[in-house]
């Protein structure tokens, strides 16, 4: 078992899966981590576990963890600030986990907004950071840092890298970033999801340095939306 800050070094969107159901001890587990998991200031999104059989499509995979909000960039980038941490949990015990966006809860889609597979595999995790296709590191911030490297690797719809990251005087920030037909193709949800899954990696990686986080804030100003992540 590795930590989550190791995860993100090694992870991989898992497309194929082995038949076969988790225990369900291990469920349990994954069940937890989502209800514990810290949420954006000001947001309560809802979680459920649920089997293949109780959704649309199921990709070979075994289990779904579906995340429901309302209708806002906040609680969208919050959806996928929770299930990420799921990810990393879940790659981090040797199973295997993947964001689709067609899949859709067969009962109770009110609020419904999106899914992470999990199942058993045997897709390797990746062997080095050097595995990933993501842009260049001062692409995502203008200093190198160990944040940084952590948000770069995040995965995102389409590939997309959506964000920019400021750091300085206690404070990161997240910043949607997308552009052009990306951002037009992912709509506003994706990407907010996607400024989520970001945050989570910037989190990790600064509790790996020892720090406190204070606070982690979804802000949108005008045409704007970030996340504030304070720490001391």
């Amino acid at each position: 078992m590795t930590t989550l800050y190791e995860t993100i070094f090694i992870r991989r969107q898992v497309r194929n899966y082995l038949e076969g159901s988790i225990e369900d001890g291990i469920l349990n587990g994954i069940s937890k981590c989502a209800a514990e998991a810290e949420q954006l200031t000001g947001q309560h999104g809802a979680f459920k576990l649920v089997s293949a059989a109780e959704v649309s499509a199921n990709h070979g995979a075994s289990h779904f963890l579906l995340g429901y909000c309302d209708s806002t960039f906040a609680a969208y980038a919050n959806v996928g600030f929770v299930l990420q941490k799921v990810d990393l949990y879940v790659q981090s015990i040797g199973l295997g986990s993947g964001w689709f966006m067609d899949i859709k809860p067969i009962a109770d889609a009110e609020r419904f907004c999106i899914a992470l597979a999990i199942g058993k595999t045997d897709v390797p995790v990746r062997e080095s950071e050097t595995e990933f296709k993501r842009k260049p590191l001062l692409a995502v911030c203008a200093k190198e840092n160990k944040v940084a490297q952590a948000v770069r690797l995040a995965p995102s719809s389409l590939n997309s890298q959506p964000w920019k990251m400021e750091l300085g005087n206690g404070k990161v920030l997240i910043k949607d970033a997308g552009r052009g037909v990306s951002r037009l193709i992912l709509k506003n949800k994706l990407n907010k999801i996607d400024i989520g899954i970001a945050a989570r990696h910037a989190v990790c990686a600064l509790m790996q340095e020892g720090k406190e986080i204070k606070s982690i804030v979804p802000i949108t100003t005008g045409k704007e939306f970030y996340i504030e992540i304070d720490y001391q």
